[in-house]
């Protein structure tokens, strides 16, 4: 785990990770609040839950912007070099995937947050009928 990591770049994994842990500790708030009853008050806490989403969102698009980044610094890289066999560029374009698949795993892990915090903030302030 720790080689893709580095293979991915320092950078936007480091900033990827750290937006991970922001979706983490808003989700953890949330949770609580939920479960000491306090979100039962709020009037707009439905939209803040959106947050979750939103920090999720937000990582997905570093994520594909660490890899055109990546793409852009390869193919300049190829310019320069010029011919290239296929495997080497093949090989490039895997490892300029991994900040992507991080960005989109990060994002499903957040819709999927804000989907069970939501359906449990609604049957625990749903009225009995």
């Amino acid at each position: 785990m720790a080689q893709l990591f580095y293979m991915g770049g320092t950078l936007f994994m480091g900033i990827l990770t750290s937006l991970l842990v922001i979706m983490l500790a808003i989700s953890i708030y949330f949770f609580l609040s939920i479960t000491t009853g306090k979100a039962a008050g709020r009037k707009n806490f439905s939209h803040q839950l959106s947050y979750i989403k939103s920090v999720g969102l937000f990582t997905m698009i570093t994520g594909i912007l660490g890899q055109l980044i990546g793409l852009m610094t390869a193919f300049k890289a190829i310019e320069q070099v010029g011919d290239i066999s296929p495997a080497m560029l093949a090989g490039g374009l895997k490892v300029s995937m991994i900040t992507t698949l991080y960005g989109i795993t990060i994002y499903l892990i957040s819709i999927l947050i804000w989907f069970l915090l939501d359906l449990w903030h609604h049957n625990k302030t749903a009225s009995p009928m």
